[in-house]
């Protein structure tokens, strides 16, 4: 089953530091993007050069854009009027990601979106014709979110970096042998209920501050 974030057809830095969620190589490619939440900025280099900045809008704290290191692996056009004239879609394996036009302009420059990267519709139409199909893109931010703010509860049906760190955290302490995909599901309940048991928590499968804590994520 696939999860649609964007605003429309119903898909859909945090700090300035990179938290990757894939491997990506690391030979030096001509393009790269890369986008600063936080900032609300978009930005394409080559060769570690700044060549184009552009303004964006993200995800919301309830459905943030996804932090880490993509690809794109798609490109499309003319989705319909959320989407803007172009798509560019991203490898994120928990759902449908992707940088894209607008029809709601004034959101462009907040935390507005579903997840995906909103841009100006006279700006997707330039990145498009830019970006080739397996350009790295680098999302800045902490997985666990701002860093002054509490980190989400998590519990089955969610979705994201969050989940995937979680599904990491119990695959190594030996409680889940499910794909770490960063999708919550039955599988990843059951490996968490055995860890809260094991760790004298309340068994409810659901990923709370004390989890966090015991499984080695908050400071």
């Amino acid at each position: 089953m696939m999860f649609l974030f964007c605003i429309g057809l119903g898909l859909e830095d945090r700090s300035a530091y990179a938290a990757p969620t894939l491997p990506i190589t690391s030979e030096q490619e001509k393009l790269t993007i890369e986008v600063y939440p936080q900032q609300h900025r978009l930005v394409v280099k080559s060769q570690d050069h700044t060549i184009k900045v552009y303004p964006v809008s993200v995800g919301t704290p309830l459905t943030p854009t996804p932090v880490g290191e993509y690809r794109i692996r798609s490109k499309g056009k003319n989705w319909g009027p959320s989407f803007g004239p172009r798509w560019l879609g991203l490898d994120v394996p928990w759902g449908i990601y992707g940088i894209h036009g607008t029809n709601k302009v004034n959101s462009i420059g907040q935390h507005l979106s579903h997840g995906c990267i909103r841009m100006r519709n006279q700006d997707i139409l330039k990145l498009f014709d830019l970006i080739p199909i397996g350009t790295k893109v680098t999302i800045y931010g902490h997985v666990l979110g701002e860093l002054l703010r509490e980190p989400r509860k998590l519990a089955e049906g969610d979705v994201g970096v969050d989940v995937l760190l979680i599904q990491s955290r119990l695959k190594s302490a030996g409680y889940f042998s499910g794909s770490c995909n960063g999708k919550f599901r039955a599988s990843t309940t059951d490996a968490l209920k055995r860890f809260q048991r094991d760790h004298n928590l309340i068994q409810d499968g659901i990923v709370s501050n004390a989890v966090y804590d015991k499984i080695g994520l908050l400071e």
